[in-house]
């Protein structure tokens, strides 16, 4: 090659390395910023550690109070077994108050702790339901059985109670302050009306709760129930003076 054309190349060569990119260049301001490491620590601290933040700083809901607590009582199941306070002892669990003939509240009330077993299931084995007939006379341990398998109850998790009137009385209108008039009418048949509140009780036997059968009844009861099973020993408060009637 001639020493033109070697000049040539030389002059070619150099410009195009005087006008090559820099890659640090290429990004501009932005390149420059994400080049550097305090913004990827920025950028971890608002995707991970800001939501951390607002779940650990954000306020429980209030301990649902003690409104009384309940006496010991023992009945019969719908397996024809003894049940009462001592198996519910260390439990949380919730109560409602049927009987099998009754064609209104009744089936909607076992519907909600139908649907109560399937939300609760995973607080296990420490979480009860328990129905109270309030119609003992005729609700033996078959009639609750029968009742209980049309909503597909499991009686290891959920148990329907009967016994003598008195005993019945005693735990559903002193206990639970449950309110129940009973009447006979022209046709010689029994009249029931009774409370249809659901009813949280903790691990002591104390009253957290009365609440209704409802849509919003229902979430509010769970998210009491969240709070009373996940108190430790001690946590819950002192009892009131005198439980007020729902």
């Amino acid at each position: 090659m001639t020493s033109a054309g070697q000049s040539l190349r030389t002059t070619v060569l150099a410009s195009a390395s005087s006008t090559s990119i820099s890659p640090k260049a290429s990004g501009g301001a932005v390149g420059r910023v994400i080049s550097r490491p305090l913004f990827w620590v920025v950028a971890l601290a608002i995707l991970f550690v800001l939501p951390l933040g607002r779940t650990f700083f954000r306020r429980l809901p209030p301990a649902p109070p003690v409104l009384s607590t309940l006496p010991a009582f023992s009945m019969t199941d719908q397996t024809g077994q003894p049940f009462g306070t001592r198996d519910l002892a260390g439990k949380v669990w919730v109560a409602d108050f049927i009987f099998t003939a009754c064609p209104t509240a009744c089936p909607t009330l076992t519907q909600r702790m139908a649907e109560i077993e399937g939300r609760a299931r995973q607080l296990g084995p420490e979480f009860r339901l328990v129905s109270f007939t309030v119609d003992p006379e005729r609700d033996t341990p078959e009639a609750l059985a029968a009742y209980a398998a049309r909503y597909k109850a499991d009686p290891h998790k959920w148990s329907f109670l009967t016994g003598p009137l008195k005993t019945v009385e005693a735990a559903v209108i002193d206990g639970f302050k449950i309110g129940v008039d009973r009447h006979k009418t022209a046709e010689d048949f029994w009249d029931i009306v009774h409370g249809e509140h659901l009813v949280l009780v903790d691990r002591h036997l104390h009253i957290r709760g009365y609440f209704e059968a409802s849509n919003e009844g229902v979430d509010h009861l769970l998210a009491a129930l969240g709070r009373v099973a996940n108190e430790a020993e001690g946590d819950e408060p002192r009892p009131a003076a005198a439980g007020p009637r729902p």
